[in-house]
């Protein structure tokens, strides 16, 4: 109840919250909300490029469709890449960590230097390389955004683990008996949730910017599918005349990423007050 406290009292965490909260009941009441659903697989070219207004609240984007209603359903597409793909990053990489740091040999040291190839290459490029390779689609999407994420964990995961490893909880529990497997997932594992949660918030915020710069490039969902980075990339042959089409799905990624952020912050306050107390005796 302590960290809940923190956590409300934080603004910043709050308003994250919030905007996380708005995302997911978009992309959930997205068939109530919006208000011309057909048009996220129909086109209307008749109504193409109209400014926003009392029927198209948002304007209109090159064929016709509604801009608010396919943000709507492009929400459902955000999350379901942000959380499928971030949590293949946690099931790869936190098996990875809590090995290579537990243990001291060669298959320790194989698997960091695995991790460091990757981090090597900056992961856009590397995000890029995967989806073009694999060809345009949501699966693609996904697989090269947790190919590219993963290593991040793993090294979060190994650094805490030797930390902990030789702490005196760690040596009571193996002079009891236990066995490796068993001190890593119920010893090791429980103490750094905190550090693997607030990792995982900000982390689902960098997934969905990627993925938004994917679909920029033409290496996301294909159309009709409703995908935001297309959509800014599409704006380009209109802009500045037609400045709502890539003014909607920019200030939706800048707000979703943001709240991911602030509330990756307020949890990392929360959940460690030392943090707080430093930057404020700063």
């Amino acid at each position: 109840m302590s960290v809940l406290r923190r956590l409300l009292h934080d603004r910043s965490a709050l308003l994250g919250l919030v905007i996380i909260t708005v995302l997911v009941l978009a992309a959930v009441l997205a068939s109530a909300l919006a208000t011309f659903p057909q048009d996220v697989s129909t086109y209307h070219v008749a109504n193409r490029l109209l400014p926003p207004g009392g029927t198209f609240w948002f304007g209109t984007d090159r064929m016709g469709g509604d801009i608010y209603s396919r943000l709507l359903f492009g929400a459902r597409l955000t999350i379901e890449i942000a959380v499928v793909a971030t949590s293949l990053s946690v099931l790869i990489g936190v098996p990875v960590g809590l090995i290579a740091g537990y243990y001291t040999n060669r298959i320790s040291d194989l698997l960091m230097r695995v991790s460091d190839v990757f981090l090597a290459v900056p992961q856009i490029v590397l995000a890029i390389a995967i989806a073009q390779t694999l060809g345009p689609a949501i699966q693609n999407v996904i697989l090269a955004l947790s190919v590219t994420y993963w290593p991040f964990w793993a090294r979060l995961v190994y650094a805490e683990t030797r930390s902990l490893r030789n702490e005196v909880f760690i040596e009571a529990a193996v002079a009891l008996g236990a066995s490796p497997a068993r001190v890593m997932v119920l010893h090791v594992l429980p103490s750094i949730a905190s550090s693997l949660i607030v990792r995982t918030t900000i982390g689902m915020g960098g997934a969905i910017l990627v993925a938004a710069a994917l679909g920029f490039l033409g290496l996301g969902p294909p159309p009709p599918t409703p995908e935001w980075g297309r959509m800014i990339a599409e704006s380009r042959a209109f802009l500045p005349q037609a400045w709502w089409y890539a003014t909607a799905p920019g200030v939706a990624i800048l707000m979703v990423v943001m709240g991911f952020n602030l509330l990756g912050d307020g949890l990392r306050d929360a959940l460690d007050p030392r943090l707080r107390r430093g930057r404020n005796d700063r």
